[in-house]
């Protein structure tokens, strides 16, 4: 139980004793990520199987994940750095003009393959999400948005607030996506666009997901304002990312939680990527059945994020919680891919024929998954800024959120291998690479928490 020095945020909302101009420019920063993240979930569902309409290998899947978190890992610091020293807003709006541009492309690959054939066609879906990735800054520049908003007991309040908006935005895309994919509304649009206008189940999808990223930029241009903060020194604008990380990793604040990011995205972006082979091998799931799943634990990191994990910092320094999301995460991925043989063990069920003790397992391992890492993501994210100064948030929220994007880049074509040798290996792998990850947590609950001016 942590002291009210060290504890975190009181709710999951934004605090009482804000500013109006605080209060808005955090509703309006959390909107942008929401109206974007909603575009990407928009896309989630469909995106195995647009790359196997293709009729290439399921190995691309996990190419394509890491092709974007590649770039991901090389601009996010990068992007962290300028956003220190020339602004929040400019960098935030180059971000999502990037997914505008990129989920176009991304749409359009179809008619590439029409034009040119199917190599140009999967290297334009490579294209479009390395470009994606490149400008892919929305996440740890709105981090380093909030901390400059926030005082450094709410931080962990607001930004749960800022994760609920990413499950929000996984509750209602993958239904979008479903619905825009179905072949009523493919055929109305075909109907409706002009002849040079691609109207697919792929299609659709992608450029609804460029709308939403574009109305989003819009939002941003008209209501989103640069931040009252301390900017960092302009001579850092020769620090290159090597000589970032060499510092980050030197510094005792920094160090633990830079390889913990890697490490928790490397077990879960693999797990995340694999998942939908798995729910269409053992469970018999189609897009339409796994979007609803999606849709379910969407639902549930809202509910983690944006108010379970705000009242639990009531109580709890962000260390301890940080523990806690990691076990849960780790116990999680280690009995998912079990879930049918444990459901096998259940009692039948009254109710519907679909609602078996087999899916009960499932909703039940997914709910302790959703929980561990909301948790988990919340509170890392909370450390990093407590352990960096005001005018340095951009630039440590960067360099973690590289090395999370360098684990991205590694775990879903890792993860996509494990699956072929066996369906239950990419889970508990990720099980076994969380170990490290809450004995480094473990050494910062006992660890005094810094003063940042």
């Amino acid at each position: 139980m942590s002291t009210p020095e060290s504890s975190t945020a009181a709710d999951a909302s934004v605090p009482d004793d804000a500013s109006p101009g605080s209060r808005r420019a955090l509703a309006v920063v959390v909107a942008i990520v929401f109206i974007d993240l909603l575009g990407f979930g928009v896309v989630i569902p469909i995106l195995p199987f647009y790359v196997r309409s293709f009729g290439v290998s399921d190995v691309y899947i996990g190419l394509l994940a890491a092709s974007y978190s590649l770039m991901q890992f090389v601009f996010a610091p990068i992007l962290g750095r300028i956003s220190d020293q020339r602004g929040r807003r400019p960098v935030l709006m180059l971000s999502l003009f990037g997914s505008v541009v990129a989920w176009t492309v991304f749409g359009l690959a179809g008619e590439v393959e029409f034009l040119v054939g199917t190599v140009f066609a999967v290297a334009t879906l490579f294209v479009s999400r390395m470009v994606a990735g490149a400008m892919g800054g929305n996440t740890a520049t709105a981090q380093a948005y909030i901390a400059d908003i926030t005082p450094v007991e709410r931080r962990a309040a607001s930004l749960g607030l800022l994760g609920a908006s990413f499950s929000l935005g996984f509750i209602f895309g993958p239904a979008i996506g479903g619905l825009m994919a179905s072949e009523p509304v493919v055929a109305a649009a075909r109907d409706i666009f002009p002849s040079f206008i691609p109207a697919t189940r792929f299609s659709l999808p992608s450029f609804t997901a460029a709308s939403l990223s574009l109305v989003s930029l819009v939002f941003a241009f008209f209501f989103l304002r640069e931040p009252d903060r301390k900017r960092g020194p302009a001579g850092q604008s020769t620090t290159t990312l090597v000589s970032q990380f060499r510092d980050a990793l030197s510094d005792d604040s920094l160090r633990g939680l830079v390889v913990a990011f890697f490490l928790v995205s490397v077990a879960f972006s693999g797990v995340q990527v694999m998942f939908i082979p798995y729910a269409a091998d053992v469970y018999g799931y189609n897009e339409t059945e796994t979007a609803l799943f999606l849709t379910y634990i969407g639902l549930l990191g809202t509910l983690n994020q944006g108010v379970v994990v705000g009242r639990l910092a009531r109580r709890f320094t962000e260390s301890v919680l940080a523990v806690v999301g990691a076990v849960c995460l780790a116990i999680s991925l280690a009995v998912l891919p079990f879930s049918p043989d444990f459901g096998s063990l259940l009692p039948a069920l009254g109710g519907p024929s679909w609602f078996t003790p087999e899916l009960l397992a499932l909703l039940l391992v997914g709910a302790l998954l959703s929980f561990g890492n909301g948790t988990l993501n919340v509170s890392l994210s909370t450390l990093v800024s407590a352990s960096a100064s005001s005018e340095k948030q951009g630039n440590a929220f960067g360099v973690t959120q590289g090395s999370g994007s360098l684990g991205r880049t590694i775990g879903p074509p890792s993860m996509a291998v494990f699956y072929v040798l066996a369906y239950w290996s990419p889970f508990v792998a990720g099980a076994i690479l969380l170990v490290p990850v809450v004995a480094i947590l473990v050494t910062l609950v006992r660890r005094p928490r810094p003063t940042i001016s």
